[in-house]
């Protein structure tokens, strides 16, 4: 024990030499023929160079990096293309590592069972059934999908256990399309560890120049996510009006029994997380209050925050081990070939809207001629249910990559005033609706798993997801679009 304490209290003192090396030599006066900057850069390397002989190779790299864009303010973006090659693999691959070190705690499952445990989820089986819904929801905007869904399943089996719910019942068959339809929904409300926003991001940002801030477009795409959700249970109440009485007398204590006490190494990484989404959101919020401000953090990149969380929680260490190990991340918990496909996707969008190519150009000139007599709102919502058809029978990505690479262009050519908070919102919305898959068991990996579970079926995922598309449309092409062109 004296040992380990020791190795550790060693640890950091190495890491704390290390970063005051690189943070003094930025005020450390050059010799003549070199700037600050220069000696900024001196500073980084020598302190790097300390953590990756005495202390490790990996998370050192990446504070390296962060260091050299804050110390030597070289630009995120060019170091992002040297080192990584762009800032979304960089924002997706440490945003993955971050949710997984969040679903290794127990906090995801103690929010969740707290949401099917107050008072309101006592006040009734439909109370309950809001609650349960809702705490997907809730969690779904900071988690992949896949880690998501895999997290709150044994919850709901627990629930169908305690309550004595049969399988392929329609209380059953409701209570798991739930889950997966509030899955795929919370997945289009934020860009946290959603792969399908970004890429509409990113491909939005190569056409136009310009770029969509995490904060307006949550603005946008939680409400509609919000109302998405309460028309669903609607849907359930009216459409399929399934049995709740075995949900009525369900045994509440016993599924609190389940909660687990928070330690520090679960308080910890909440606060790094939340530290994370705070610089995210921050920024935009204060945009026009504290505009260099603003400005300084958009320079930055989204993948500056993801980047903090990851060196955060690599330099702390709970009981010898750190908060999350980027050996054991990579091992399992961060989808490779998700971060892959969107390296192609963004690859193919590249290579599509390349000028020496002419693709982009060729489909303007040609669609802008037949479409010209349609308004830039009838394309926005030709564009949207495009989107939302493809993504439940085909790959996500695709729909964001392929949907978002013609609508932007178009719309924004055929829209007479070339206005880019009309381009903005199509991009926005096309990657919030490649989110929504509901129908068939490509359209998501969490869909396959739980139309075959046997607490549901694919025919009912078929029909209710029909439906809930139709209704996700709806409101993507009215309320989305009318928040999207207030703040985009």
């Amino acid at each position: 024990m004296l040992n380990s304490t020791r190795k550790s209290i060693r640890r950091y003192v190495l890491i704390a030499l290390s970063i005051a090396i690189m943070i003094l030599f930025k005020f450390v006066e050059p010799p003549s023929g070199l700037s600050s900057n220069a000696m900024a850069v001196v500073g980084v390397f020598l302190g790097t160079l300390i953590l990756w002989l005495f202390v490790s190779i990996d998370w050192p790299s990446l504070l390296c990096i962060l260091m050299l864009g804050i110390l030597a303010n070289l630009d995120f973006k060019t170091l992002f293309s040297a080192s990584f090659g762009s800032d979304t693999f960089v924002f997706l691959l440490c945003t993955f590592i971050c949710t997984y070190a969040l679903s290794k705690t127990n906090i995801v499952k103690n929010i969740a069972i707290w949401f099917v445990s107050n008072r309101l989820a006592k006040k009734g089986p439909w109370w309950f059934v809001t609650m349960f819904f809702f705490s997907v929801i809730f969690l779904g905007c900071f988690m992949s999908p896949s880690v998501l869904f895999v997290v709150l399943l044994p919850i709901l089996e627990s629930i169908y256990k305690i309550a004595g719910i049969e399988k392929n019942s329609k209380v059953s068959s409701m209570l798991m399309m739930g889950l997966a339809f509030c899955v795929s929904i919370s997945s289009g409300m934020t860009p946290i560890a959603h792969v399908f926003p970004v890429i509409s991001f990113g491909i939005y940002e190569q056409i136009t120049g310009a770029s969509i801030n995490y904060a307006s477009y949550m603005a946008m795409a939680i409400p509609v996510g919000i109302v998405v959700t309460i028309l669903m249970i609607l849907m359930f109440r009216v459409i399929l009006r399934p049995d709740v009485e075995k949900l009525k007398n369900i045994d509440i204590d016993a599924l609190k029994q389940q909660k687990q006490k928070l330690n520090k190494r679960d308080i910890i990484t909440l606060i790094i997380f939340c530290v994370m989404i705070t610089i995210w959101v921050l920024p935009s919020l204060l945009q026009n209050v504290w505009n260099e401000f603003y400005t300084l953090f958009n320079g930055y990149t989204t993948a500056f925050a993801s980047l903090v969380g990851v060196v955060l929680m690599c330099i702390v260490h709970i009981n010898g081990k750190p908060i999350v190990s980027i050996k054991e991340a990579t091992s399992g918990g961060v989808p490779f070939s998700s971060i892959i496909m969107c390296a192609g996707t963004l690859a193919l969008s590249s290579a599509l809207t390349s000028d020496s190519i002419g693709l982009v150009t060729y489909i303007t000139q040609n669609l802008s001629t037949v479409l010209s007599s349609l308004s830039p709102y009838l394309l926005v919502c030709i564009f949207a249910f495009w989107a939302l058809l493809q993504t439940n029978f085909s790959s996500n990505m695709v729909t964001a990559t392929v949907v978002t690479t013609v609508a932007v262009p178009i719309i924004f050519a055929v829209s007479q005033s070339g206005t880019i908070n009309v381009t903005a919102t199509v991009a926005a919305i096309v990657g919030m609706l490649s989110a929504y898959a509901f129908m068939t068991p490509p359209s998501m990996p969490h869909i396959a798993i739980a139309s075959a579970s046997g607490w549901s079926n694919t025919k009912h995922f078929l029909v209710y997801g029909t439906i809930l598309a139709i209704f996700s449309l709806i409101l993507s092409v009215t309320l989305g679009y009318f928040i999207g062109i207030a703040l985009f």
